[in-house]
């Protein structure tokens, strides 16, 4: 089911966007060679819980970190580790979600490390692209498959590989609510967006094919061909007049 935000519901997701926003700048500095996955893990749980949050992702389902964090060919639900250690020219992918007061805000972000190629570069680039181009399109009466095209219509002329098995998503008092958001125009996927929905965009991409897999531990999610895959990924409110990024840094 799909929920209409009330007034203190929405106050309530923003200031959970908020403390996600200000954990991702926190982090950011830290995202160099030789930070192991846990220690990044480590700092965003503290400052959540000191910013009155808890995060969203401990826990849930038994995943055991606090974020995910998914280097190179991972693509998601990576789980933070003591010997996950970052060397340059490696890209992390920083999923974070807060949880305030019963309310959720999710965001992903792909970052480098050190010095990358000019290939991995555009890779993030298209991706980060695609999801502004997602969004652009978000106002009442607009559909789901409409954000859905935008994506895939940025993607596909750079010939990279579309992740199918996982999509955006709904959010609000769960984690995970309708509607689905693929990253690829699906025409039954009709949903049609009214103001106070909340819901997360979110394009996966990887350099090479779109098949992926889970290894053993039931959550990370590797690129079959091992290429590197990109994730980016706010949370938006839509509003009477358009949308607004409820996990964008204030400027």
């Amino acid at each position: 089911m799909i929920t209409i935000k009330s007034s203190r519901e929405i106050e309530l997701m923003k200031t959970a966007g908020d403390i996600l926003a200000r954990t991702r700048e926190y982090l950011i500095p830290f995202i160099k060679p030789g930070v192991t996955t846990h220690e990044l893990d480590m700092l965003a749980h503290n400052f959540i819980l000191e910013n009155d949050a808890t995060p969203s992702f401990k826990g849930y389902q038994g995943f055991d970190g606090s974020i995910c964090a998914s280097v190179n060919e991972v693509v998601i639900h990576g789980i933070p580790s003591k010997k996950k250690v970052l060397k340059d020219g490696d890209i992390l992918s920083l999923d974070l979600g807060v949880n305030y007061k019963g309310y959720h805000a999710d965001s992903a972000w792909t970052f480098p490390v050190g010095v990358i190629s000019n290939e991995v570069k555009k890779l993030l680039e298209v991706t980060e692209e695609a999801l502004w181009n997602g969004l652009a399109v978000i106002k009442p009466g607009a559909s789901v498959n409409e954000i859905s095209k935008a994506v895939e219509q940025t993607i596909r002329p750079h010939g990279y590989g579309i992740v199918e098995e996982f999509t955006g998503h709904g959010i609000g008092q769960s984690l995970h609510e309708d509607p689905a958001i693929p990253n690829f125009g699906y025409e039954p996927n009709n949903v049609i967006l009214k103001a106070g929905m909340t819901f997360c965009v979110e394009p996966m991409v990887n350099i090479g094919t779109k098949r992926v897999r889970i290894l053993k531990d039931g959550w990370t999610t590797v690129t079959q061909d091992k290429s590197y895959s990109a994730h980016f990924e706010h949370t938006v409110l839509v509003t009477e007049t358009g949308y607004e990024v409820l996990t964008k840094t204030k400027e």
